[in-house]
């Protein structure tokens, strides 16, 4: 259900649109699936979908005021609830199109520091394996990794323990079961790994107001890896 709405959300997201109508767009599709909006409500958070752009990391409120203009680099992070559980996934892609080489390079790289986490995810496998392989990838492209922020267990709650941070040593921190589910998400940015929370209390934000970028998936591990759970069309 939730890889279908971010689907559909990556198709018809046009330039013009505001923040809310991505959040509408959301609700109404995941209601014809039969799911609920894991976000919604949670902590107080007002919307169903955050969607954060540019210099806003994560946790971004949908308003009709924010216009998508050509160029943004627009996150999208939603959860579902379907027989009391949850999944959590989010991607970023550029609304329209940029002849910024680094913005191409931010989201495609990001998105590539995730398949690198998952790729590490095994029975017996640390959290520090998943966070040495993200790492490895955000380094190597010299971006900012966000260190306020981490990704977690997922399943019965939105978040769950162990956390799982973007960065770190193989072979140390909690060590990983078969049978766990849990969400990886890179979060980078084209500068210092710095950030601050806006006034609003919620939307995360650089402190240098360099463009960030944001891909997660819920994974379930096996004994030889990882299986998507939000795993896109």
């Amino acid at each position: 259900m939730l890889a279908t709405v971010l689907a559909a959300l990556r198709e018809r997201l046009v330039v013009g649109m505001t923040t809310k109508d991505l959040a509408t767009l959301a609700v109404a599709e995941l209601k014809v699936l039969g799911g609920k909006p894991a976000f919604l409500g949670y902590q107080g958070f007002p919307e169903a979908l955050c969607v954060s752009v540019n210099n806003e990391v994560v946790h971004g409120i949908p308003n009709t005021r924010q216009v998508i203009k050509k160029g943004d680099v627009v996150s999208m992070d939603f959860g579902v609830v379907y027989k009391g559980m949850i999944t959590d996934s989010a991607i970023s892609v550029v609304a329209g199109t940029t002849t910024d080489d680094n913005v191409s390079r931010l989201v495609k790289q990001t998105e590539a520091a995730l398949n690198a986490g998952i790729n590490a995810v095994r029975d017996g496998a640390t959290v520090g394996d998943i966070g040495a392989a993200v790492q490895k990838v955000l380094d190597k492209n010299k971006f900012g990794i966000v260190r306020d922020l981490v990704g977690h267990g997922v399943g019965h709650e939105l978040h769950e323990d162990p956390n799982i941070p973007n960065y770190g040593r193989s072979g140390t921190g909690p060590v990983l079961q078969a049978g766990m589910t849990i969400a990886i998400e890179p979060m980078a940015t084209l500068g210092s790994h710095e950030v601050f929370v806006a006034h609003d209390g919620w939307t995360v934000m650089t402190n240098d107001g360099s463009l960030s970028a944001h891909f997660e998936h819920t994974v379930l591990i096996t004994q030889n890896g990882a299986e998507i759970l939000t795993k896109l069309p």
